[in-house]
């Protein structure tokens, strides 16, 4: 779709709209747009982002509610504001009023997800540090009077499906470069979270003058390390995609090797890359890439690191 749009002579900003726009409509993989990854109170919400690698603007959302095209949204910020980042409730009433429908985002299946994890004592979930015990019971939790801290649970222990996104980066025949993500976040999050996709540097980045990156995974550990943004930076000083990606990837597993995680570069000249971390369940990412060369979009796949 994203290709198309700049076959009819579309912007770059247009085509990452687009594109991830339709993976809004296909609520592909479960993990993108309406009807996936319920919050702990059974409601499905959006974040995304969107940037222009030219003028370095970016519009976001996160946390919005009751209203489909959140990527829609997040160009509407940029176009319609001097912020970059809307959320929550306030973001859903900017968005009405950029002309966005009030929708239902939940659906069967979400309500089916939420039910059976109830069902599970609600596991896994993202509390630590609380009583009753969060690996055994479901809340309302509370803090302990006195904090133990235990070892976070890693990634590797819950399904790699937990988390995902739609991450794109779309360079224009003049090396104009345009990012973008789209994502109804982490399965059972604790609502009010909100992970990297929506965050310029850690979701997506591009720069006209270097490429552009774009990220997936474990959010609530990769945007600490602002992934994207440091991708970029390798290749401006003239590392190849694919080490570029391969390296931010070696920076994150320092500090947590078990983490679940991928990232996907491209330079202005075209050139792409990707890379992942290697764990249990996850050894090799798979990601899209139309160009000139191509015929038609094409799947390519790297092992993980």
């Amino acid at each position: 779709t994203a290709w198309r749009v700049l076959e009819l002579g579309g912007s770059e900003l247009d085509a990452v709209e687009r594109g991830c726009g339709q993976c809004e409509i296909d609520q592909c993989d479960g993990s993108v747009g309406y009807g996936g990854s319920p919050d702990e109170s059974g409601e499905t919400t959006l974040d995304a982002m969107i940037m222009d690698g030219n003028t370095m603007e970016v519009g976001a959302v996160a946390d919005l509610r009751r209203v489909k095209n959140a990527i829609g949204v997040a160009r509407k910020v940029i176009e319609y504001t001097k912020h970059t980042l809307l959320v929550g409730e306030s973001a859903s009433l900017f968005a009405v009023k950029m002309g966005f429908p009030y929708e239902d985002l939940t659906t069967q299946k979400s309500l089916s997800l939420y039910s059976e994890w109830l069902n599970q004592s609600c596991q896994p979930n993202y509390w630590k540090n609380v009583v009753p015990d969060s690996s055994k019971s479901c809340g309302p939790y509370k803090r302990h009077e006195e904090v133990t801290y235990k070892e976070e649970q890693t990634s590797s222990q819950r399904s790699v499906h937990h988390h995902d996104t739609i991450g794109m980066v779309v360079i224009g025949v003049s090396g104009t470069v345009a990012s973008g993500t789209s994502t109804n976040g982490a399965v059972h999050k604790i609502p009010g979270r909100v992970g990297d996709s929506p965050i310029a540097g850690a979701g997506s980045y591009a720069d006209s003058t270097a490429g552009g990156a774009a990220a997936t995974g474990d959010g609530d550990i990769m945007m600490r390390f602002l992934p994207s943004y440091q991708a970029v930076e390798y290749m401006r000083m003239g590392i190849d995609p694919t080490v570029a990606c391969q390296k931010v990837i070696s920076r994150i597993q320092k500090y947590a090797p078990k983490f679940f995680g991928a990232i996907i570069c491209a330079n202005t000249t075209g050139s792409y890359g990707a890379a992942c971390n290697k764990i249990p369940g996850f050894t090799q990412f798979h990601f899209m890439v139309s160009s000139p060369l191509l015929s038609r979009p094409t799947e390519q796949i790297v092992d993980c690191i």
